[in-house]
């Protein structure tokens, strides 16, 4: 198949997170695979080839570095193998291990993607990371929610969480983009998952993305992963139960993620919605 261009976590082609989706029969060369990630410009490219059973092996590029594990993108493929005839419960075989996806379709007609992940934890962070961490985001201790410890969430990838007590703090957010991509490189970091909760119980996301090759992911299953572990070790979430986190609003591309914690230890599902941009 083509390259093919869907947008993830949106039922609208200008909202959620766009990414490159490519079915192929077997791997390009890493170079040709991170060439075309970085022409195409989205924050991550996917390339399947099928195995047996109906298995896919997946690859993710950034524009700048391939990635173990991309969320959005997984959603992305799972729509585009369903819409091209593929069937609608897969097997992922991904950098961070196996990731079973199902496609269904909500009661208002939209396809909807479930991943499952591969991984969820929650690390610690010492105190003098987390002064790193704060200084590069322009963030002071008096603006973080201190019911909300600073901490690592794991879903395969690294994301530290960092909640902010003002929504609109979040929306002024203007980081350090080499101090961060250095700690995050220094780290393996993959993205920052800065967030406020609302009084209605959903969650505002922004996730700073600089050894992307870009400023900031509009949508990001990855690290919606990471904070549903997060909140769950923190016991500030149901078991089981759901969050929804809105993120891409403050880039102009709105975009919603389901985040589904079915038990107290295991995997964390993540769901959206992805259409094809013409």
């Amino acid at each position: 198949m083509s390259l093919q261009r869907y947008t993830a976590f949106s039922a609208h082609p200008t909202g959620g997170n766009p990414a490159g989706v490519m079915i192929l029969e077997r791997f390009p060369s890493d170079a040709e695979m991170q060439a075309l990630a970085a022409e195409v410009g989205y924050s991550e490219t996917a390339f399947a080839v099928p195995g047996p059973n109906g298995a896919f092996t997946v690859r993710y590029f950034s524009p700048a570095a391939e990635v173990a594990f991309c969320g959005h993108a997984t959603i992305a493929l799972a729509v585009a193998l369903s819409d091209a005839g593929y069937q609608t419960s897969l097997t992922l075989a991904t950098g961070v291990g196996t990731v079973p996806v199902k496609v269904t379709r909500d009661p208002a007609g939209s396809v909807v993607a479930t991943l499952t992940s591969a991984k969820a934890s929650v690390q610690p962070l010492d105190a003098a990371l987390r002064s790193q961490l704060l200084s590069a985001l322009r963030v002071q201790p008096s603006d973080l929610d201190p019911r909300f410890p600073v901490a690592i969430g794991d879903s395969g990838n690294l994301h530290p969480v960092v909640v902010l007590a003002d929504r609109r703090r979040l929306g002024a957010l203007d980081y350090d983009f080499d101090r961060l991509r250095e700690l995050c490189l220094r780290h393996r970091w993959t993205t920052i998952q800065v967030v406020h909760r609302g009084d209605d119980g959903t969650w505002s996301s922004r996730n700073p993305f600089p050894i992307g090759g870009i400023r900031e992911d509009p949508a990001t299953g990855s690290a919606a992963i990471a904070l549903g572990s997060y909140l769950r070790e923190l016991a500030a979430i149901p078991v089981p139960g759901e969050i929804v986190i809105e993120q891409g609003r403050d880039l102009g591309r709105p975009g919603h993620l389901t985040v589904l914690v079915d038990d107290h230890a295991g995997p964390i599902r993540v769901s959206g919605t992805a259409v094809r941009i013409p």
